[in-house]
């Protein structure tokens, strides 16, 4: 199976690292950018969330390292606590598995500054963290730049937003500019276009088509219910499933609260992940759902993004989301890896027409599921236009 990983000019221990970590090939994403990558080019790359874009930057950054350099040569920005700790977890398991003797930290704002500046003594040549505070240990004279030739922004467009691109520019000055850029978003706008302008010139552009296509391990269903009675629904199709890891999504973060609190009440495992929370705060939410102490987590579509979550195995969409692109990203969460997966919407009898458009222009099959007598069962009458939401299906017509 290496040879798969050789022929896109990886270097044997990565190769045999890819091997040992269970990858058989590349995703479309990582062998688009792997040999331009390799070439030194800049990158702006766009490709659906749980494609690999984090291997597909990472790959390339590790093997072009200098080893005998202990100086720092790589950086790798996220806009959230959560997303630098997946990134950085990847980057440890790849060391790991490749048996790669590079040296690698994580720098994360509103961590203890002082054991992130013990952790510089060991002379990082990765590392990955927030803009911030990589920003602060280098006015601090704790890192140096003047040999970085790599730097990556995951979630670009969030990167360069107006709460975070004021910083990068200050980075952007303190780096060599001779600097290898490589930009990487589930969603690419001409906004973040115009701001990587600044900085990375003549990027080469690998932007892969959004199908909003969704895995067939998954299988979408929707239960009608009053906007009133969506939390009690919801309870009750949650004692009725066997659900292992749920991630519930509503529209609008004040809901969140109002969700768990009404689930707690009637006694189910419920955690919230709420935009505003703090680190603390949302790492033990992030840690208990992961490991499995709780059965729901409760999140906005904002406060979720760049959490990559494995064996999720319901998402319920207590609300249902503004377009298409929503409920693909949403219901995408689960049915990876070849595991099965359950999308459940929750919907009112007004949204009956946009699940139903949902379903036309994603090509799927939603279908109508109800409670009876205490078990989940197909919808008994027979579908309508209102109650039953297929895809075309042209050989029928």
């Amino acid at each position: 199976m290496k040879e798969n990983f050789l022929k896109f000019g990886l270097d044997e221990q990565l190769a045999v690292g890819l091997e040992k970590m269970g990858f058989e090939a590349f995703t479309q994403i990582q062998a688009e950018v792997l040999p331009v990558a390799l070439t030194g080019k800049n990158i702006i790359g766009k490709s659906a969330t749980g494609t690999g874009k984090t291997l597909a930057y990472l790959l390339p950054i590790v093997q072009k390292i200098e080893m005998d350099n202990r100086a720092l040569q790589a950086v790798v920005l996220a806009p959230t606590y959560e997303l630098a700790m997946q990134i950085y977890r990847q980057l440890e398991l790849l060391m790991q598995k490749a048996e790669k003797k590079i040296t690698i930290a994580s720098l994360i704002g509103g961590a203890n500054i002082s054991r992130q500046v013990d952790k510089l003594k060991n002379k990082p040549q990765i590392v990955v963290g927030s803009v911030g505070r990589i920003l602060e240990l280098q006015k601090k004279g704790k890192l140096q730049f003047k040999n970085v030739k790599m730097v990556v922004l995951d979630e670009a467009d969030r990167m360069v937003d107006d709460q975070n691109f004021a910083m990068v520019r200050q980075f952007v000055k303190q780096v060599p500019v001779d600097v290898q850029y490589m930009l990487f978003s589930a969603t690419i706008s001409r906004k973040t276009f115009s701001k990587a302008d600044e900085f990375a010139k003549e990027p080469v552009e690998i932007l892969l088509k959004d199908e909003t296509t969704l895995s067939e391990n998954i299988m979408h269903s929707y239960f009608l219910a009053d906007f009133r009675d969506k939390i009690d629904v919801l309870r009750k199709i949650t004692r009725g499933l066997e659900i292992k890891r749920g991630l519930v999504f509503v529209n609008k973060t004040h809901d969140i609260k109002i969700v768990t609190e009404k689930l707690l009440y009637h006694g189910l495992k419920v955690v919230s992940l709420a935009g505003d929370a703090n680190k603390i705060e949302r790492k033990k939410a992030i840690d208990d759902f992961t490991k499995g102490k709780v059965t729901l987590m409760i999140a906005s579509d904002v406060a979720a993004r760049g959490l990559d979550i494995p064996d999720i195995d319901f998402v319920i969409h207590h609300d249902v989301g503004d377009n298409e692109s929503v409920y693909t990203h949403r219901a995408g969460r689960t049915g990876r890896a070849g595991k099965k997966g359950q999308s459940i919407s929750l919907v009112a009898p007004k949204e009956i027409k946009k699940i139903s458009d949902f379903a036309e222009r994603l090509q799927i099959e939603i279908k109508p599921k109800q409670l009876l007598q205490g078990k989940i069962v197909d919808f008994r009458r027979r579908p309508t236009n209102r109650n039953h939401v297929k895809k075309e299906n042209k050989n029928n017509k």
